[in-house]
């Protein structure tokens, strides 16, 4: 069977890179508002995080409709990151942009920069942050990734992914070989940031409610005294991309370092603040507001399916604020994975 899965995803891999990329972000628009009526699971999750975050200025039609245009923009993604790993710098350019604050531009004409910590989201084309050492030529990418189970599926993702020059390290199993990268000039390392961060994870608020947050980007900047910036990729148009860098985020107050908890609060805000801005343009289908024990927000919504197989929510009782349990200073016992 894992052969047969290893065949059909290297076809639909080759069939979608023959394509033009406008023609393949149509496809990928297709497949996304298809998967909106079939996949019902991750519609009642994105329904429910989008009506416990803006249920109360937008009303459930709103909702909905966004709900639809964020699966619509999830599979344009997709099928854009795959037809992206196969493009030259050359032929991205067209595409995409850079904006970067002036303390980060002033490090990539620096000959002797300092390494990077980038706190990032799911937010569009998501695998393009891989290709931002492409762009500058400053900095070697790396990140951390967890394989899928199926090893054959995963080598296809893996050598889609590797075509980008940023290097990737299992977070389970290479974690010696990414505290040698960190020891090595001109390291920016990318961490997901935006998805549950586990029992281990520290308590903070995003999007109003509190949540489960890894730790790993402030740990990581501290242990190895990197700059921490947050990023964003967005969607200005069809098959067009900006990657927009933040402000730098401080790790240090009058020459003290700064608790984790202080950090990631920070980058929490930042990567809000791009949530925000364009809502359809994050991955709503993740259940970020995981309780422990397993008690989530879709305990927290009330949703009914109408006679035309929409779902109506409204929001019950907002999450309730919890204490942050104690987490790990280890940079190897956090971290997301950038596979979902």
């Amino acid at each position: 069977m894992d052969e047969i899965l290893h065949l059909l995803a290297r076809w639909f891999v080759s069939f979608i890179q023959r394509l033009p990329l406008t023609r393949a972000a149509r496809l990928g628009r297709a497949a996304g508002a298809l998967a909106y009526r079939l996949d019902g699971r991750h519609r009642r999750v994105a329904l429910a995080n989008l009506t416990l975050c803006f249920g109360s200025a937008k009303s459930p039609a709103e909702i909905r409709a966004l709900a639809r245009e964020n699966f619509r923009r999830i599979g344009e993604s997709y099928a854009c990151a795959i037809k992206t790993a196969a493009m030259t710098v050359d032929e991205l350019r067209p595409h995409v942009s850079l904006e970067m604050p002036p303390s980060l531009r002033s490090y990539t004409i620096d000959p002797n920069p300092p390494n990077l910590v980038f706190a990032i989201g799911h937010f569009g084309n998501f695998e393009l942050y891989a290709r931002f050492g492409s762009f500058t030529k400053a900095y070697q990418c790396v990140t951390t990734y967890r394989a899928l189970r199926q090893p054959l599926i995963n080598d296809v993702l893996q050598s889609l992914r590797n075509r980008s020059g940023c290097v990737f390290f299992e977070r389970r199993f290479e974690a010696a070989a990414l505290k040698a990268a960190m020891n090595k000039p001109r390291i920016l390392l990318g961490l997901l940031a935006d998805q549950h961060g586990g029992q281990g994870g520290l308590r903070l608020p995003f999007m109003g409610h509190n949540c489960s947050t890894s730790a790993a980007p402030a740990i990581f900047a501290l242990r190895y005294r990197c700059a921490l910036y947050t990023a964003a990729c967005y969607r200005v148009g069809l098959a067009q991309w900006r990657l927009e860098a933040g402000e730098q985020i401080p790790t240090h107050d009058n020459g003290l370092a700064r608790s984790t908890a202080e950090i990631m609060a920070d980058v929490n805000r930042a990567l809000e603040a791009a949530v925000r801005r364009d809502p359809a343009n994050w991955f709503w289908v993740h259940n970020r507001w995981k309780q422990s024990g397993g008690q989530s927000p879709m305990s927290k919504v009330q949703a009914r399916e109408d006679d035309d197989g929409q779902v109506a929510a409204t929001a019950g009782a907002g999450i309730e604020n919890q204490a942050p349990p104690p987490s790990s200073d280890h940079p190897d016992d956090q971290g997301p994975s950038t596979n979902h």
